[in-house]
C-alpha cells in the first residue's frame, strides 16, 4: 500500500493517497460520456457544445492525474494538475449553458421578452465566464507555493464567488424570460413546436447542481488546507465529481439541438441581433397562430 510521500522531502502536499479504484472509476465514467458528447455534437453540428466537450476532456485528465498520483504523492505537478483540472470544468460546461439559453430566445423570436438581449447574453456571460476561468486558474496555481497559498485560496475564493453570482444572475434571466413568454403565449394564442420549457428546465437542473458544486468548492477553499473537506477524501466524489458527471448525462439527455436554425453560425454569438428579427420576418422561429386569432 502507497504512502503518503513529501514534496522534496520537505512537505506534505497531499492530505491523504488518493484512492485508485475511484479515480480509474470516474476517469472511465467521464471519458465515457465525454465521447459520446463528442460523437453527438458532431453529428448535430452543434459547435457551440464545443466549451461542454473540453470541459469533460478536462475531467477525465484530472482524474487521470490522480490515478497517477496514486504512486507518485510527492509530485508537486500531478498535484497541481489534478486540482486545476478538476476545478476548471464547470466553468467551460457554464459557457455551453449561457449560450443554449440564447438559442432558446432565439429560436422563438423572443428577444423583447428577456431581461437581455441574446446577443448580449452571450457577451455579458461568457466575457463573465472567462473572467471566472482565469481568476481560479490563476488562485489554483498559486495554491502550489507554500509561501502564497492563502493569497491562491483567496483568488480561487473570489472567482467561485464571482461563478455563483453569475449564476444567480443567469437563472434570474431564465426565469424571466420563462415567465413573459408564457404571458404572451397565453394572451396571443400562439404557440410553438420548439421545446423551449424543456430546455429551460434543463438549464435550470444543470445550472442548479453547477451551483451546488460551487457552493461546495467555495466552503472547501475558505476552510483552506487541513480542513475537514481537505483531510478526506470522499466530498470531493460526491459533491463534485458525481454532481459533474450528473450534469453530463442531464445534457446529453435533453440535449439542445433542435435550437440551432442556422448551422453556419460561430460557436459564440458575439454578432448584432439581426439574425433574430430575420427569423421573425421569415417565421422560423416555429411560432403558430391559432386559427381564431387569425
Amino acid at each position: 500500500m502507497p504512502e503518503l510521500q513529501k514534496y522534496k522531502g520537505a512537505v506534505y502536499i497531499w492530505d491523504y493517497v488518493p484512492s485508485l479504484p475511484l479515480a480509474v472509476a470516474f476517469a472511465a465514467l467521464f471519458a465515457l460520456v465525454t465521447a459520446a458528447h463528442t460523437w453527438k455534437m458532431y453529428r448535430t453540428r452543434i459547435w457551440f457544445c464545443i466549451p461542454f466537450v473540453i470541459g469533460g476532456i478536462g475531467e477525465v485528465a484530472g482524474y487521470v492525474c490522480r490515478v497517477l498520483a496514486f504512486n507518485n504523492t510527492g509530485s508537486l505537478a500531478l498535484f497541481v494538475c489534478q486540482a486545476l483540472l478538476l476545478l476548471l470544468p464547470p466553468v467551460l460546461f457554464a459557457a455551453s449553458l449561457y449560450m443554449v439559453y440564447s438559442r432558446v430566445v432565439r429560436s422563438v423570436s423572443g428577444a423583447r421578452f428577456s431581461l437581455i438581449s441574446p446577443v448580449w447574453c452571450t457577451r455579458i456571460f461568457v466575457i463573465g465566464d472567462w473572467f471566472c476561468l482565469n481568476i481560479q486558474s490563476t488562485g489554483g496555481g498559486l495554491t502550489a507555493n507554500v509561501k502564497h497559498q492563502e493569497i491562491g485560496d483567496g483568488i480561487v475564493v473570489a472567482g467561485l464567488a464571482l461563478q455563483i453570482l453569475l449564476f444567480c444572475f443567469f437563472l434570474g434571466c431564465c426565469v424571466k424570460f420563462h415567465i413573459n413568454f408564457s404571458k404572451h403565449l397565453k394572451a396571443s394564442g400562439e404557440s410553438t413546436d420548439v421545446p423551449w420549457k424543456m430546455i429551460l428546465q434543463m438549464l435550470y437542473a444543470t445550472s442548479a447542481i453547477i451551483s451546488a458544486r460551487n457552493i461546495f468548492r467555495l466552503v472547501e477553499y475558505i476552510m483552506g488546507k487541513g480542513s475537514y473537506l481537505f483531510a478526506y477524501e470522499w466530498p470531493i466524489y460526491v459533491f463534485d465529481g458525481a454532481l459533474m458527471l450528473i450534469v453530463m448525462v442531464v445534457f446529453y439527455v435533453w440535449y439542445p439541438d433542435q435550437l440551432v436554425w442556422e448551422r453556419t453560425e460561430s460557436m459564440i454569438e458575439l454578432t448584432s441581433d439581426g439574425g433574430d428579427s430575420e427569423r421573425t420576418k421569415t417565421g422560423c422561429s416555429g411560432i403558430r397562430h391559432n386559427s381564431n386569432n387569425a
